[in-house]
């Protein structure tokens, strides 16, 4: 692992690093928050995971929540979205290839080589921060946007018992119905039909969750007819799963938007994973 930068933040650190991963094959870069306490024991972390075009750095310096995550304790993880490099499949349109991992394991070529970030996410990454830092390996919770909120609703589901907590700004809540989803499914998945196995909504009818969950939604979400949120409060309903479903007035998909409410996520985190 290497260190490519660490800067005082909030009482605590904010840190980049890159690691060679197992899972992708290839040079990662991610970040970590660890506030004050991490000086002293093992602290809780909240995974964010980004949305398509998205590096480590975006939410890490424009979603404003390392000061909420110092105020309660918390560590922040903020991987990235694909692996990249050279001899990387990629793909001319921004949602496709690098910068749109969409948080599954490809089984398809080009893209099954390296894209692999099931695997990064719930494996190599998680063993790799426990390893090297002050985190514990217990307490777990995980928050993204868009295709983050997507890849944060599905490993969730997929993996029960893994997060005390789940959130989402934006979801993409049903992909297997979107124009985000089916082209993605088809490339990394080799079919629509395997990508039902990675779509929220329908997880949520067969399986639920083990978690809280709580999303917020802008009505004035420019891609609003791509995330599918009501199909998803549809699901959650039927099976009386516990969750928050907010549409927020007027709010688009902006980290304006995220920025605003980061402080409600970082404190419904916080209450999973100290109760």
């Amino acid at each position: 692992m290497k260190t490519i930068s660490e800067n005082r933040c909030f009482g605590g650190t904010q840190g980049v690093y890159s690691h060679s991963s197992t899972a992708t094959g290839t040079e990662m870069t991610f970040g970590l928050f660890l506030p004050e306490e991490a000086q002293h024991a093992p602290v809780p972390t909240l995974w964010y995971l980004s949305g398509l075009t998205c590096t480590h750095e975006n939410a890490m310096t424009k979603a404003a929540a390392q000061g909420w995550a110092a105020e309660q304790g918390i560590a922040l993880v903020f991987p990235d979205t694909s692996p990249r490099g050279e001899g990387v499949a990629d793909d001319p349109a921004y949602d496709l290839g690098q910068g749109a991992g969409f948080y599954l394991d490809a089984t398809a070529d080009p893209w099954a080589p390296h894209f692999q970030m099931e695997t990064y996410i719930m494996q190599d990454l998680p063993t790799l921060i426990t390893d090297h830092f002050a985190v514990d390996p217990d307490r777990h919770a995980i928050t993204g946007h868009s295709m983050g909120g997507h890849g944060a609703l599905t490993l969730a589901m997929k993996n029960p018992g893994r997060f005390k907590s789940v959130s989402a700004f934006s979801p993409i809540c049903h992909p297997s119905a979107s124009d985000w989803g089916r082209k993605q499914f088809q490339a990394y998945l080799g079919s629509e039909e395997a990508g039902k196995a990675h779509d929220a909504t329908l997880l949520m009818r067969e399986n639920g969750l083990d978690a809280p969950i709580l999303i917020d939604t802008g009505t004035a979400d420019q891609f609003g007819d791509l995330l599918g949120t009501e199909h998803l409060a549809g699901a959650i309903a039927a099976r009386r799963q516990p969750a928050q479903i907010r549409l927020q007035d007027g709010y688009d998909h902006s980290y304006f938007f995220v920025s605003t409410f980061i402080e409600d996520h970082v404190a419904f985190h916080a209450e999973a994973l100290y109760s």
